[in-house]
C-alpha cells in the first residue's frame, strides 16, 4: 500500500519539528526519525493505529508519536497521513476535510 503525506501533515511535521529544534536540536532530529519510521510502516501495517475517537469512521486511523498524533486514513489502495498534531491541541474537524 503507498502512504501519501498531505501537504498539511508535512507542514506540521515541520512545525514540530523545528518547534522542538528550538531547545534541544538532538532530540529534534531524533522525532523526526522516528515520525517518518513509524509513518513508514503504514505501507504494510496501514490497520495498526487506532480509530480517531473525534471522527468515528475506522477508516480514520491514529498513531501516537509523543506528545503529537499522526492521523491518517487508510483508502483502497493508500495511506494518506493527514494531519500531525499536538496532543494537546483542541480536535480541528477542518484540518481534516483541509488535509485531505
Amino acid at each position: 500500500m503507498k502512504v501519501i503525506w498531505s501537504p498539511l501533515a508535512e507542514q506540521r511535521a515541520v512545525e514540530a519539528f523545528e518547534t522542538i529544534a528550538a531547545d534541544r536540536p538532538e532530540a529534534a532530529a531524533r522525532w523526526l526519525r522516528e515520525l517518518l519510521t513509524k509513518v513508514g510502516t503504514l505501507d504494510r501495517f496501514a490497520k495498526r493505529g487506532r480509530p480517531v475517537p473525534e471522527i468515528g469512521r475506522p477508516a480514520y486511523r491514529q498513531l501516537q508519536h509523543h506528545p503529537y498524533r499522526i492521523v491518517y486514513r487508510v483508502d483502497a489502495k493508500q495511506v494518506v497521513v493527514l494531519t500531525i498534531r499536538h496532543g494537546r491541541r483542541d480536535w480541528d474537524p477542518d484540518e481534516i476535510v483541509h488535509g485531505a
